[in-house]
Order: structure tokens, then C-alpha cells, then sequence
């Protein structure tokens, strides 16, 4: 059953960062692209950054480009999301997922603001 849990979001200022966090169970990750997805309230599920499977492919919504880093560990079926120079606008809840993927997690909070 695949399963992913989000963590390490929270409260920051303008400016800040954090880095989230993705547990996948459930799969053979090292053999799937992984996604980092947000939501913000009132608005549809947006694409934030895509890895492939084995990490050398990268890519960023424009948005983000250039402040967020995506990585991988493989060995510890681990996603995680660095975060930079955030902005109010990057408040959402943030969910990871494999590409066209059904199951998600519960995400993570991220709240930017002064």
C-alpha cells in the first residue's frame, strides 16, 4: 500500500527557510520520479518540483526556481524539499507524490508570514 508522510513544515518569517521531508512506503521508490506538490487555500494543487528516479534529473515551477532544492535518499526511501528565501505566497500545504499518483499523504503546513 503506498503511503507517504510529510513533515517539517511550520511558521516562518519572510526570507526564511525549511526543509520538508517525504517517508515513502509501500513501493519500490528508487525506481519511481518523485514530486513535491502545494496547495494554497482556495486554489488547485500545483506542481512545485519534479526528481527523477535515480535524482539526476531536476526541474522547478517558475515560481520557485532558484529558492527550493529538491533531493533524495534513495537508501532511505527519504524526498525532502529545501526551502529559501520564502515568501507569503509559498503558504500552502505541502504534499509529495509520484508522478499521476492517487494516494496522498496529509501533507505539511508551511506558513509564511511576519
Amino acid at each position: 500500500q503506498v503511503h507517504f508522510v510529510e513533515s517539517g513544515g511550520g511558521l516562518v518569517q519572510p526570507g526564511g527557510s525549511l526543509r520538508l521531508s517525504c517517508a515513502a512506503s509501500g513501493f519500490i521508490f528508487n525506481s519511481y520520479a518523485m514530486n513535491w506538490y502545494r496547495q494554497a487555500p482556495g486554489k488547485e494543487r500545483e506542481l512545485v518540483a519534479v526528481i527523477s528516479s535515480a535524482g539526476g534529473t531536476i526541474s522547478y515551477a517558475d515560481s520557485v526556481k532558484g529558492r527550493f532544492t529538491i533531493s533524495r535518499d534513495n537508501a532511505k526511501n527519504m524526498l525532502y524539499l529545501q526551502m529559501n528565501k520564502l515568501k507569503p505566497e509559498d503558504t500552502a500545504v505541502y504534499f509529495c507524490n509520484v508522478p499521476r499518483g492517487s494516494s496522498w499523504g496529509q501533507g505539511t503546513q508551511v506558513t509564511v508570514s511576519s
